[in-house]
């Protein structure tokens, strides 16, 4: 590329300020980057070094030097890594180049390279920590076992480096069999089966579960638990019965409960001890309200911040507000200080009789913009206010922003449609801007129609806001006239739609979801039929005005099925409509604390944010602001028959 052509191309970035529709403009050696990348997806570096000349010069040649480099990463000479780490310093590519490199040296044990490189590390990667404490442990460092328990005692799989610790570690009996089997047991109760067998390699031959007792365990354990062929003074048997139980508890804890009442004294103090957390663990996800009990069986036993969230949450369920309440001050400092807790703590200091407390735990969060903040503002009596917009940032400030290197290959990487490199230069490129320039490069990315970085950096912001780009409404004319014609509430059709996809027709999930609503393929042709629709393609579920008819359409259902509850329709739009009937469990119960108690971490978190955003977009849109507690409501509870999806209803959105 000449070097007047590249002047071109930046210019063109800078320009794109000014003209909407950026990323939708190709440049003639846009197909040689695809095909570029293309080659490096196929591993292929005969092909990658006969493209890499055609595209010298280019805004994003620094991505095919990187492919290039990583497919001979292993042989690589240390100056051509550090060439490269010099020529683009402080980027992304330099980050997971070198996130690369200290992997292959960790793995080959190259370790005077590695701890050379290592600090220049600025991100937290679970893999090179390993290798870390891998090459800490080779020089002799005592302190790395306790390093080493916040993997160990994960329920996660081990990375590489911590496998090969582990097995230097049993060898030099710094962790024993006990430490397997809390091992063992963390997995079984995550439900990673195939982790835990593999935890059984790290036990001395003969003391492990044989792998037929175990898979018969893992396939039926009810089955295993009424006719437990089990010796229990072996420690693999008593450990199978604990397998089998906590995988009984996750489908049906009183069951569970139940077998274990006449297992429990053959198991020593301890055992019974963490047996009983794991079971109320189980029965409070499952919101049985005899879960709080049995807390209360596991006595003394340590509660970590996640055993108390959850010991608070079935208290929440079953309105024990003195136990809410102890449950939070039980917590670590950093735990109590989460907004969710703060306001629960409230909440709880006024159910038991101290208003005047409770206004100080309100105040605390009051002014935040969350889904809490909101909540405490409310329990206050304010009503919602937009802050004040900033001065809208000038053109010298965009221009200023557009030139940085890292903003202009992420839009480069949005006009290509390689959106998960896009937003990894985004991000890291806007990492400590001040509120000036994040709302300029907000401004940038919504000229520009990456409405999710637009959106996602607009939220970033400290003191100097813009709502109406926090809150922007991209295709609102699509989705207004879609929610009326399904009488939908269209602030709430606009917060869902901003936390399924941010707006971004092409959208699609590691599931399969697509477009604005982010709808499922199945979801799509339940609706098609519903609907009598023709000429449906699943390559329409891109087009907006398409995938807002099926997705409002989808949304519609769920919330008639729901008896109109906007909480309860988006945990099933979410999670699935199965899921959140059972959910509704027995009793009527407060939409904040239904919220609060569901059991899936990514639901409860989307269908919190779905809810803010509503009173937001209302408030945005100068739409009459019905306060989040009152949209909240009450959730009934649950139909008899209602536990079964309908005919031909999908049941995983």
């Amino acid at each position: 590329m000449t070097g007047a052509l590249i002047r071109a191309v930046s210019v063109a970035v800078l320009l794109a300020a000014a003209a909407p529709g950026y990323a939708t403009k190709l440049d003639p050696q846009d197909s040689v980057l695809l095909a570029a990348r293309g080659a490096f997806d196929a591993s292929s570096r005969a092909r990658l070094v006969t493209l890499a000349p055609k595209l010298k010069g280019h805004l994003l040649e620094p991505y095919v030097e990187y492919w290039q480099l990583f497919l001979r990463l292993p042989a690589a000479p240390a100056e051509d890594v550090r060439d490269f780490l010099s020529r683009y310093p402080d980027s992304v590519l330099a980050e997971q180049l070198r996130t690369d490199w200290l992997k292959v040296l960790g793995k080959s044990g190259r370790w005077e390279l590695f701890n050379a490189e290592y600090p220049a590390l600025s991100g937290d990667d679970p893999e090179v920590n390993c290798y870390l404490l891998l090459a800490r442990w080779n020089r002799g460092d005592a302190s790395v076992r306790a390093d080493f328990n916040s993997f160990w005692n994960a329920p996660r799989e081990l990375p590489e480096g911590c496998v090969a610790l582990a097995r230097a570690m049993l060898k030099a009996g710094e962790l024993g069999t006990r430490e397997v089997w809390a091992r063992f047991r963390v997995l079984i109760d995550a439900n990673l089966a195939g982790a835990a067998k593999r935890s059984m390699d790290f036990l001395p031959r003969g003391e492990a579960i044989e792998a037929r007792r175990l898979n018969a365990v893992i396939r039926a354990p009810l089955k295993f638990l009424k006719k437990p062929q089990a010796d229990l003074a072996k420690a693999a048997d008593r450990e199978l019965v604990v397998a089998a139980l906590a995988l009984a508890a996750a489908d049906d804890p009183r069951a569970a409960v139940g077998f274990w009442r006449g297992l429990g004294e053959a198991f020593p103090a301890e055992d019974r001890s963490g047996i009983w957390l794991m079971l109320a663990m189980n029965g409070a996800r499952r919101h049985v309200p005899e879960a709080l009990d049995w807390f209360g069986e596991a006595g003394e036993a340590a509660l970590t911040d996640e055993r108390l969230a959850w010991r608070a949450r079935i208290a929440l369920r079953t309105e024990k507000w003195a136990e809410v309440r102890s449950s939070i001050e039980r917590m670590s400092l950093l735990a109590k200080n989460d907004p969710a807790w703060i306001y629960w703590y409230g909440r709880a200091e006024r159910e038991l009789g101290s208003p005047l407390e409770a206004e100080g735990y309100f105040e605390r969060i009051a002014g935040e913009h969350h889904f809490y903040g909101r909540l405490a503002a409310e329990e206050l009596g304010a009503s919602l206010q937009i802050p004040p917009r900033a001065p809208p940032p000038t053109e010298e400030e965009i221009a200023e922003v557009a030139a940085i290197p890292g903003l202009k290959r992420a839009l480069a990487l949005y006009r290509v449609d390689m959106r998960t490199e896009a937003t990894k230069e985004w991000l890291w490129t806007i990492r400590g801007m001040d509120d000036r320039r994040l709302l300029a490069a907000a401004e940038l990315a919504r000229r520009n129609e990456a409405w999710d970085r637009a959106i996602s950096t607009a939220d970033r912001t400290v003191l100097a806001h813009n709502f109406s780009v926090r809150y922007l409404a991209p295709y609102r004319e699509v989705l207004a006239e879609k929610a009326r014609s399904r009488d939908l509430d269209e602030p709430w059709v606009l917060g869902l739609v901003r936390q399924e996809s941010r707006f971004i027709t092409g959208a699609k999930s590691s599931a399969g979801a697509t477009g604005l609503m982010q709808v499922m393929r199945p979801t799509a042709k339940w609706v098609a039929q519903r609907m009598r629709m023709k000429n449906f393609s699943w390559a329409r579920l891109s087009d907006p005005e398409f995938n807002a008819a099926v997705g409002t359409y989808y949304l519609k259902h769920i919330l008639n099925q729901f008896d109109g509850s906007p909480v309860l329709a988006a945990a099933a739009y979410n999670a699935g409509p199965t899921r959140a009937r059972l959910w509704r469990g027995t009793a009527p119960v407060e939409g904040a604390i239904f919220a609060e108690t569901i059991p899936f971490g990514e639901t409860r978190d989307y269908v919190k944010k779905v809810m803010a955003n509503t009173v937001y977009y209302a408030a945005v849109l100068g739409i009459y602001p019905t306060p989040l507690k009152t949209r909240l409501g009450t959730v009934t509870p649950r139909r008899s028959e209602g536990v079964v999806a309908m005919q031909g209803e999908p049941v995983v959105q």
